[in-house]
Formats: structure tokens, sequence, C-alpha cells
């Protein structure tokens, strides 16, 4: 995953109503609950036997291992309230916006030294709610994480380059 993908996941984490299960038999119950009973196929998600996985549910285990540990709390916090985090998403896209707090290099291709030579910058900028759209749209369409190039929708500045690299962080909030 990508550092703009890790962001907004993150962000959807913030808009749960309710904590998730924290011991390793409610996750696994509840990963087996949305896999539709299917202890087979939690197994082949978290790289582990299928009867482990029972075992689990029976809470006849009940302390996974450090790297099983984090497997299964990453696939419930990516399971868990679905509706909730859609119905967020959708008040971001439609009425509340987004707001993105990044730290990265950010500049014009210039002249060394010039004001518009690229340098780490700290932006904190609210996004209105077409823009949050824009980008849970290619979230879904599967875009890739990309240079992009502002040039207002080619209507000008055909030869600027505005670079966004070296990328320390990005928190986004809706």
């Amino acid at each position: 995953m990508g550092i703009i993908q890790d962001s907004l996941d993150k962000a959807a984490e913030h808009t749960v109503t309710r904590p998730a299960p924290r011991s390793g038999p409610a996750q696994m119950r509840f990963l087996v609950k949305t896999e539709k009973g299917s202890t087979r196929a939690v197994a082949e998600l978290l790289g582990v036997s299928q009867r482990t996985v029972e075992r689990y549910v029976k809470a006849q285990l009940k302390r996974p291992r450090p790297e099983l540990a984090a497997r299964m709390e990453r696939e419930v916090r990516r399971r868990w309230q679905p509706r909730v985090r859609e119905r967020a998403r959708k008040r971001a896209a439609t009425t509340g916006g987004i707001v993105i707090e990044t730290r990265a290099r950010f500049g014009f291709t210039a002249a060394p030294g010039s004001t518009d030579d690229g340098r780490i910058r700290l932006i904190t900028q609210a996004l209105p709610p077409r823009y949050a759209a824009r980008l849970f749209d290619a979230e879904r369409a599967g875009a890739t994480e990309q240079e992009i190039y502002f040039k207002d929708r080619g209507r000008r500045a055909d030869g600027l380059q505005v670079e966004f690299t070296d990328i320390e962080y990005v928190e986004l909030d809706y």
C-alpha cells in the first residue's frame, strides 16, 4: 500500500462509532463472520491453517504470535463498520470535504535558490467536497500513487511542472 492509501484507511478508522474486537478469539470470530462463516477463507486470508482458525473461534487459542496478531488486527480494522465508513465518505464527498495535512518537498522546477525551487513545506489544506469525491473515486478505480502535475485542467502553464516528492507524511480527515 502507498502512503495515500494508508492515510485514507487511517482517516476511515477515525469515523467508527464502536471499538473493534481486541482479543484474538473475538477478532477471529469477527473475521469468520465477515467471510460468511468460512474458516477456510479466513485461514487463506491470514496465512494459517483452517484448524488454527477453528481453535481461535472456540477460544482454545487466545494469544496469537505477534505477526499473526498484526495481520488479524489489520484485517479486522479494514472490515470494521463498513456502513459507518461509507456514510462518512459520502458525507465528505457531498457536503463536508476533506482536510489534508502533509509535509513534503513541493515546488516548481526552477533555478536553484529561487523561491520556486522545491523545498520541504508543511501544507494544510481544506478541500471542497468535489475533490474528496474525486479522491474516493480514484481509490475505488484502483488508481496508483503517481506524480501529478498541476496545470489548471490543461488550460494554462503547459510547460509547468509542480513536483510533490519526498513525502514525509500525509494525514487526511473527513
